[in-house]
């Protein structure tokens, strides 16, 4: 049985279309057909049912359809593990992250986590923060930084830093000394305002500004980086967490306006586990050493 054929049987098996495979897998419809009945040949059973143009899996077909793909990513992983092991690790720590803390001091601090272990492969999972804590119960990750808390018993959680809220337009042609007060309920009559990059603060906050302010005009982006892009190409403006745009302010490519119509939140990184192991802990401590508040 070559790995070659079981590859070809996977794919085939969720497209129920040979022709897709091929064009999928860069080779002949015929040489898809030949991998199929070469398999067939080798199992003793028939895996596919074929009617005219048209192929379905038989009851053989869609109990191997598991066990292929499973020994197809047991072989990956194999592979992947003998990799990493002739690179010179010899441990595996997968990190998830949500989109968000690529925004912030995390690849300083993986840059001298890595360096202080360099035979520990880290992996960087980006998920969302809805998805982190599933992940880490799973053991599917390590651990995870995550907008949100832990909420499931067997899962803990600390926080990693808290972060006010800051309201953050263009850069305008002024000078720090001589520019004038920029009113935030007219900034918000005349921008774009972009919305729901953050998984906490949002409903709440348009609910309170909507209030507050005549013709509010919104815009869902739900990446803070391209809300940021956004906002330095002068498109609009949003409220983000001081951590992700502390480095545009102090390069003066984004500007950040006092905002008076009503206090804005503060909200809080966790770092989400199962077990404080001596790399989560150290993990932790090195990210809160370096975040400035």
């Amino acid at each position: 049985m070559e790995i070659a054929w079981l590859k070809t049987f996977v794919d085939a098996a969720q497209t129920l279309n040979f022709r897709k495979t091929s064009e999928r897998l860069l080779m002949s419809q015929p040489g898809v057909t030949v991998h199929i009945r070469l398999l067939e040949d080798s199992l003793g059973v028939e895996l596919f049912k074929r009617d005219k143009n048209r192929v379905s899996l038989t009851e053989e077909g869609k109990l191997f359809q598991k066990e292929a793909a499973s020994i197809l990513h047991q072989l990956q992983e194999s592979v992947e593990n003998l990799q990493a092991f002739a690179q010179g690790y010899r441990k595996k720590w997968v990190l998830a992250i949500s989109p968000l803390m690529a925004e912030t001091v995390l690849p300083y601090v993986l840059k001298s986590f890595t360096l202080h272990h360099p035979d520990v492969e880290l992996v960087i999972q980006v998920e969302e923060s809805e998805k982190i804590e599933e992940l880490v119960e799973a053991r599917e990750v390590s651990a995870g930084i995550s907008a949100l808390p832990a909420t499931k018993r067997n899962m803990q959680h600390k926080i990693v830093y808290e972060d006010p809220v800051l309201f953050v337009l263009p850069r305008d042609a002024y000078d720090d000394e001589s520019a004038p007060p920029v009113s935030a309920e007219e900034a918000l009559q005349s921008y774009l305002l972009f919305t729901h990059h953050h998984p906490v603060y949002w409903e709440e906050l348009v609910l309170k500004l909507r209030r507050r302010v005549t013709r509010l005009r919104t815009m869902k982006v739900t990446q803070a980086h391209i809300a940021k892009r956004f906002i330095q190409e002068g498109l609009g403006l949003s409220f983000l967490p001081k951590s992700m745009v502390r480095r545009e302010l102090v390069e003066g490519r984004l500007m950040e306006v006092h905002f008076d119509l009503f206090p804005l939140p503060s909200v809080a990184t966790y770092f989400i586990f199962k077990d404080m192991g001596e790399l989560e802990q150290e993990f932790l401590e090195r990210i809160q050493s370096v975040y400035f508040s």
